[in-house]
């Protein structure tokens, strides 16, 4: 008997951004993080290891669509317990500290195993039209987020 692949649906997207965060916040429940902690870890790193803090914010809460509040507190976590400091060559700029580039290097590279594993043998043409479908699904629906 075949069974024929479901068409992509919310909850075909869903169950799939689930079952992998799960898997992600294994590893960072391992290493004492949340995941909201890792997002705004990396979203310092892709702001060029220096980000004001409103930018920070504004970043991370168009990444999660979460409540600015949750996101400054989590900025305060980080930088409460030493994974983010203030830049020395500009105080109104965060950056990471040792500890905190560790813990985002060392999250960061068992996740990039376990994608690894996942992603496996799934055909460059597959990935790229996925890729496609769901960043325009991105799009479309942060553009009914921004109109509400």
């Amino acid at each position: 008997m075949t069974t024929t692949a479901p068409t992509a649906n919310g909850r075909v997207i869903a169950l799939a951004h689930y079952a992998a965060r799960a898997l992600l916040e294994g590893v960072l429940t391992r290493h004492g993080a949340t995941f909201e902690q890792s997002v705004t870890l990396r979203a310092v790193v892709l702001a060029g290891d220096s980000v004001g803090r409103d930018e920070l914010a504004s970043d991370v809460v168009g990444s999660l669509k979460t409540d600015e509040s949750a996101v400054r507190a989590v900025i305060d976590e980080l930088t409460a317990t030493k994974l983010l400091e203030q830049d020395p060559a500009e105080t109104s700029r965060l950056r990471l500290t040792d500890s905190g580039r560790e813990l985002y290097e060392t999250t960061t590279a068992e996740t990039a195993e376990i994608s690894a594993r996942l992603y496996a043998d799934i055909p460059a043409e597959d990935l790229a039209v996925a890729g496609r479908v769901l960043t325009l699904i991105t799009q479309r629906a942060n553009a009914e987020l921004a109109g509400a």
